[in-house]
């Protein structure tokens, strides 16, 4: 059970299809889950503060819970669903009032009641006054505490989050305003970016060593950006396992687009991109794509190759490791910053060092050049290679500073402002010289170096 200084949790439990993912979004105020007309689209469970009621609480989206004898992805689904049930303290068991009493739905009402947690029946899609005589059907579950809801047309979600506080007790609401706001700013955000079923889950799992996202060799199978809060030696970690990005044209329906952008949505948001390629395969066009969308993004990152076990019985290690390496690079040489790992999700063999790259990275962030020091190389750099002459004139440096950038972020690529005659008159080429003569004097591990130009007037003007 949750301690004073922690908010409490909520799971939205159900059979697929009953508007889980519709009610998670209207409970936190935001579309974070995929919702659309197609059984089990939640997958994954995600996670997320609501403060929409008088106390906030932990809201958890499960994927679907269907019956035995299913599909592989439906065990897989069942067995997470299990899991958030065992880990929560109060339990939102939706049903479909349209569809009504399911014996899917009697099977997981036993399924909560053998749990001994509080549990609310909330009956869906009760769109009007007129469909309330549909609620009846559902009395034979035994729930002393049900609310009818239309969770697409926002209807009886006050008072569902009234019963939700009456559960909650108010000794807590204090510390855990406290502890939501801070939860959710503080940790390093970390996007595990790749494309589908090259182990995005698995290496999420082998870190918490926990079934939280769901693993099967269905590829796609994470279809929402999933948040997962991980702690390692006293720093906290926000994972958000993203859902494979597909290409555009392949996407095989309407959902996959939706994922996609808002996989997309995800790398902006993180503070640091672990891409994750798959060995067996090699760089392909479609890694590519995504790590020219993590440096256009200008983030950190860091590439991880993944499915080690599966190469290494095959080959000499140390040469083969060096030559992985070396073919990496070479294929996305426009992310050259980013560290390369080698490692195993499946047997976790080095992902341990991926907390040490992370380490890394961040404390390459919090380096700062001396303004004195970053003049005379960045002089040093213009009288060794001098601009091109653009329509007769060449771009003049005046001074430069390193900026502190973005506070908000947790990690801040380094970023340098110059002053200059005309920023008209600098070359992508020059830029990528000045770049790599500020990388050779300091290092920069994992972080994109940002050079912003501004005319010598703007200075006058101050």
């Amino acid at each position: 059970m949750n301690g004073t200084n922690k908010p409490r949790n909520v799971a939205i439990v159900g059979r697929p299809n009953v508007g889980k993912s519709a009610l998670f979004n209207r409970l936190i105020g935001r579309r974070i889950a995929v919702v659309h007309d197609q059984p089990g689209i939640t997958r994954d469970r995600i996670s997320a503060v609501c403060t929409r009621g008088t106390q906030p609480f932990v809201v958890w989206d499960t994927g679907g819970v269907a019956g035995t004898g299913e599909s592989e992805l439906t065990v897989h689904v069942r067995r997470a669903a299990e899991g958030a049930i065992e880990d929560s303290d109060i339990l939102l068991f939706i049903v479909d009032a349209k569809q009504g009493l399911s014996p899917m739905d009697q099977e997981l009402a036993r399924m909560l009641r053998k749990s001994r947690k509080p549990v609310v029946l909330v009956i869906n899609k009760i769109d009007n006054d007129k469909q309330e005589n549909l609620v009846a059907d559902f009395a034979s579950l035994g729930f002393s505490r049900s609310q009818s809801v239309s969770a697409e047309h926002n209807r009886g979600i006050s008072e569902l989050l009234r019963a939700i506080d009456q559960l909650v007790p108010l000794s807590f609401a204090s510390a855990e305003i406290k502890y939501a706001t801070s939860h959710i700013k503080h940790p390093l955000a970390i996007a595990i970016i790749g494309r589908p079923n090259v182990g995005k889950s698995s290496l999420i799992n082998s870190i918490v060593r926990s079934e939280r996202a769901i693993v099967s060799e269905l590829p796609g199978t994470t279809r929402d950006a999933v948040d997962i809060s991980y702690q390692r030696d006293g720093q906290e970690f926000l994972f958000i396992d993203t859902a494979g990005i597909r290409r555009r044209g392949k996407h095989s329906s309407s959902v996959e687009v939706f994922s996609v952008m808002r996989a997309e949505r995800n790398i902006r948001r993180a503070d640091l991109c672990v891409l994750i390629v798959d060995l067996t395969m090699g760089v392909t066009a479609q890694d590519k794509r995504i790590a020219g969308l993590i440096q256009k993004a200008r983030k950190a990152a860091i590439v991880v190759l993944n499915k080690w076990d599966l190469i290494k019985p095959k080959c000499r290690e140390k040469q083969t490791m060096a030559q992985l390496v070396d073919e990496t690079r070479a294929r996305i040489f426009f992310l050259d910053y980013a560290p390369v790992l080698i490692a195993s999700a499946l047997t976790g063999e080095n992902i341990g060092k991926l907390f040490t790259l992370i380490e890394d990275v961040r404390r390459a962030a919090q380096q700062h050049v001396g303004t004195g020091v970053l003049n005379r190389l960045l002089r040093a750099a213009f009288a060794a290679n001098p601009p091109a002459i653009i329509s007769g004139r060449r771009l003049k440096l005046f001074y430069a500073v390193q900026t502190s950038g973005n506070q908000d972020r947790q990690l801040q690529p380094p970023e340098f402002v110059l002053f200059v005659n005309d920023p008209r008159l600098f070359s992508e080429a020059h830029r990528r010289y000045l770049e790599a003569r500020i990388r050779k004097a300091q290092a920069y591990p994992g972080l994109p170096i940002i050079l912003r130009l501004r005319p010598r007037s703007e200075t006058r003007e101050k």
